[in-house]
């Protein structure tokens, strides 16, 4: 009997599930015919700052838009150097880059994949100083470093507390990429266990539908306690108007619709439970993979709860083990295999192979193994049990 293929990502079940809601939801929306901003948008955001602990809540069209709109209500862009990591999605340096400022690259933590706090520090202690602000001068741009950026990877927050407090010696902004990390907590010496998106001057987040919270469709959100960051980001997403046709700021079209907050606001009732269903299927996973020569499970500092929205693993014969698994009907993913500083279109920042070391070995070592809420305990003994016989194989005897 042929086995049924196993999906590295399952978006059917989920919202078969809700379809009564989410049709619902539509059918309001269309007969109101409240399609941009109003009432559902104002419910979800004020919800979501409610979830992440924060005052504020933006809501955005899209991730990109929500760290772009960050950095620039905060004061960062032309002139101005950002440190962030290489080992990401391209649209965490996309936003900085569009928003007129220049890009600096840390490596990464080995264990954890995110921002190194200890490379961080290195680099700015190798950085130049102006002579007028004493502020840190990029090593590849010479302009002033203003903000560090550190991506919540694979729905893990940062080792924020060095961070922040690297931030405070050098006079930074903290703005956190947490596209990842929706309902993700970190215990900090400031304030206990608390949620990805509250620990900076602002909080980005992406809920493209394959996020633990994803909307049908396109969406984002900003996170604050600043009132003026999230004024300001008010009027960004709307070409920069404090009051419609009077423009005070050259802004974009970049606002949440009300059909995809009203969708946000049903979801966002079952993010807990399905992250913790990831966070079981993580643990499962961690068991049936220990001891597997050759085979790396993800780490999980004690002052951390990532959500998992990946599972990644490490093993050098990544390439082959990904097609393995295919061969068995079992799908992966590759989070991610170009790091941006190797990339086409950044060419002319001058890095070249062998200036991130961890984050290329990542970059060719890492696989992303099927995670999603109802994932079987049955189709992860599958995949492990594949992923031993493949590590058999190339071990030998």
């Amino acid at each position: 009997m042929t086995q049924q293929p196993i999906p590295f990502l399952d978006l059917i079940t989920p919202h078969r599930e809700l379809e009564e809601e989410l049709v619902a939801a539509f059918r309001d929306a269309v007969r109101s015919a409240a399609f941009i901003g109003g009432p559902q948008v104002e419910a979800f955001e004020q919800e979501f700052a409610a979830y992440c602990g924060t005052k504020y809540c933006v809501g955005v069209a899209n991730g990109t838009d929500a760290v772009r709109f960050a950095l620039m209500a905060a004061g960062v862009g032309r002139g101005d150097a950002v440190v962030t990591v290489s080992h990401t999605f391209i649209a965490t340096v996309e936003a900085i880059s569009q928003g007129r400022a220049d890009t600096e690259l840390v490596d990464i933590d080995e264990r954890t994949y995110c921002m190194s706090p200890d490379r961080l520090a290195q680099y700015l202690q190798r950085c130049s100083k102006d002579p007028q602000t004493g502020r840190p001068l990029g090593r590849r741009s010479g302009k002033p470093i203003s903000a560090v950026v550190p991506v919540h990877l694979y729905g893990q927050v940062a080792d924020m507390d060095p961070i922040l407090e690297i931030a405070r010696q050098y006079d930074l902004l903290v703005i956190e990429d947490a596209c990842q990390a929706q309902g993700a907590e970190y215990d900090s010496a400031q304030g206990g266990w608390r949620r990805a998106g509250s620990f900076g001057k602002a909080g980005a987040f992406s809920f493209y539908p394959g996020k633990n919270l994803g909307a049908c469709g396109e969406a984002g959100a900003v996170t604050t306690d600043d009132e003026q960051v999230a004024r300001t980001i008010k009027m960004l997403r709307e070409h920069g108007q404090a009051q419609k046709y009077h423009h005070d700021l050259e802004g974009y079209n970049g606002r949440l619709d009300a059909i995809q907050a009203a969708f946000l606001r049903i979801k966002l009732r079952h993010l807990e439970s399905w992250n913790g269903q990831r966070q079981a299927a993580a643990a499962r996973y961690n068991e049936l993979l220990s001891g597997i020569p050759g085979i790396v499970t993800p780490f999980e500092p004690a002052n951390s709860k990532a959500i998992y929205h990946l599972y990644v693993i490490g093993t050098k014969e990544r390439d082959a083990l990904a097609e393995h698994l295919k061969a068995e009907g079992i799908f992966t993913g590759l989070h991610y295999p170009l790091p941006v500083h190797l990339q086409k279109c950044y060419r002319d920042w001058g890095y070249g192979r062998g200036d991130l070391p961890i984050t290329e070995r990542a970059a060719v070592e890492t696989l992303s193994l099927p995670m999603f809420p109802g994932l079987t305990a049955d189709q992860q003994q599958r995949v492990a049990a594949s992923i031993e016989a493949f590590a058999s194989v190339a071990t030998g005897p």
